[in-house]
């Protein structure tokens, strides 16, 4: 027991930001945008969020530059997607490797450098055994990620707004047709999505390796993408599969300490060999991904043409 608690506390860190990643993803795509852009968004934000904290020795500052930076990204997918038509996916990967070269570009002063560790855990209920040690002992990011999954979880099913967004991402010449200003809301989706995977790659330099190194992000961003796909656009799997996903990365650590003789790359790779595995898994039935999937998922909308 005294070994549990330390893997789930583990895991719960690391599913942190492939979980506010993923929410973030899950809300565009629910409104029809397929954003494959989140690796280069993520790593932008990690500098961004770095570079404040580090400047200003104030993580909540570092965190909130970082949701703007993965908003102004945004703003360049959504300008293009939306207002160009151009193509989604494309245009994401596109994206993609724009972040990852600016990231590296803005970063190179701060290569080397660390950040003091942050607090963590919440008073009194971290001291119990083995529960504080394996839940009340995070970031309170992980805990804000958390809440930002029932929120979205009760947005979605329960709210006439929640509504009117997953009815865009079915059918948006529909809703056009009713009068909801459909480019308005998916650029209101997109921004939401962009200061997700902010948090997200502000989580990763600032609390989950307090330090800035080119590519930190390592392809999570990618995994959240993958993380959506597989949970079914469904916020509550969304947990789910971000807790499993970062109890195969912490996996990884955990062999290496017992001394199980594995080379150190295939270690390194269960995080990525998890999800094609998992991506193989749910393509055996097409049918099943039809039915859930948003209808006009990655297809531009043109008012204009309705």
């Amino acid at each position: 027991m005294d070994q549990l608690a330390p893997l789930i506390a583990a895991s719960i860190n690391a599913g942190t930001p492939l979980l506010l990643a993923a929410m973030g993803l899950l809300i565009n795509e629910r409104a029809g945008v397929l954003n494959l852009g989140a690796e280069g968004m993520m790593l932008v934000a990690a500098i961004v969020g770095f570079a404040v904290t580090y400047s200003t020795h104030s993580s909540l500052l570092g965190f909130a530059a970082a949701a703007a930076a993965g908003m102004l990204m945004t703003v360049l997918f959504a300008w293009l997607t939306l207002m160009l038509a151009t193509n989604q996916v494309a245009t994401g990967l596109a994206l993609s490797i724009f972040g990852a070269g600016l990231s590296a570009f803005i970063g190179q002063r701060y290569v080397g450098f660390a950040l003091p560790a942050q607090a963590t855990g919440i008073p009194f209920l971290s001291d119990l055994p083995f529960v504080g040690r394996a839940l009340f002992s995070q970031h309170w990011m992980s805990y804000f990620a958390l809440l930002l999954c029932a929120a979205i979880a009760w947005f979605l099913y329960t709210s006439r707004a929640g509504l009117v967004l997953r009815s865009i991402g079915e059918s948006p010449e529909s809703a056009h047709a009713l009068g909801y200003p459909v480019r308005t809301i998916r650029l209101m989706a997109l921004l939401f999505g962009g200061a997700c995977c902010g948090l997200a790659g502000a989580y990763l330099s600032i609390v989950y390796t307090p330090m800035w190194a080119e590519g930190l992000v390592s392809g999570r961003g990618w995994i959240a993408l993958a993380l959506t796909a597989f949970a079914t656009w469904r916020p509550v799997r969304v947990l789910l599969g971000a807790l499993l996903f970062g109890s195969v990365t912490i996996l990884q650590f955990s062999l290496q300490g017992m001394g199980v003789e594995i080379p150190s790359q295939i270690l390194s790779m269960l995080p990525y060999l998890a999800t094609i595995a998992v991506l193989a898994i749910i393509s055996r039935n097409p049918d099943w991904i039809r039915l859930n999937m948003p209808a006009s998922l990655g297809k531009p909308f043109r008012p204009d043409s309705v």
